[in-house]
């Protein structure tokens, strides 16, 4: 779930330079986030308390999911605190190149994760 760490934390300097605050949350978990959300809604048994631990309430702000997979796997996030979200991933498999050519390809590069911050602030 980390390989795009590196983008993210690039996104967030470059955010916080020009005066929008970013926190980067590497989620190791989709799963044990999603069934939180599920508990926390009424649909399934499970500890929900981890929600309150990465997502706390007080500091919710629109929210830029980061994946090397599909961007609906983290997409539910924002129904944590109901907040905007812009959800990258790749859509499309099959292509090839260098991983910063095929970064910028699916939108998972430094300048894509923060257009998609800036979009949302707007």
């Amino acid at each position: 779930m980390g390989a795009v760490v590196p983008e993210a934390l690039a996104a967030a300097e470059r955010l916080a330079q020009v005066g929008v605050p970013a926190e980067v949350v590497c989620v190791t978990s989709p799963d044990l986030l999603y069934r939180a959300v599920r508990a926390r809604q009424g649909h399934e048994q499970a500890e929900s308390w981890v929600l309150d631990q990465v997502f706390r309430a007080e500091r919710a702000t629109p929210l830029v999911t980061v994946l090397d997979g599909h961007p609906h796997t983290l997409a539910f996030q924002a129904t944590v605190n109901c907040v905007p979200v812009s959800s990258l991933g790749v859509t499309r498999f099959g292509q090839s190149g260098s991983l910063e050519d095929v970064y910028r390809h699916h939108g998972l590069d430094a300048d894509s994760i923060v257009r998609a911050a800036l979009d949302l602030t707007k």
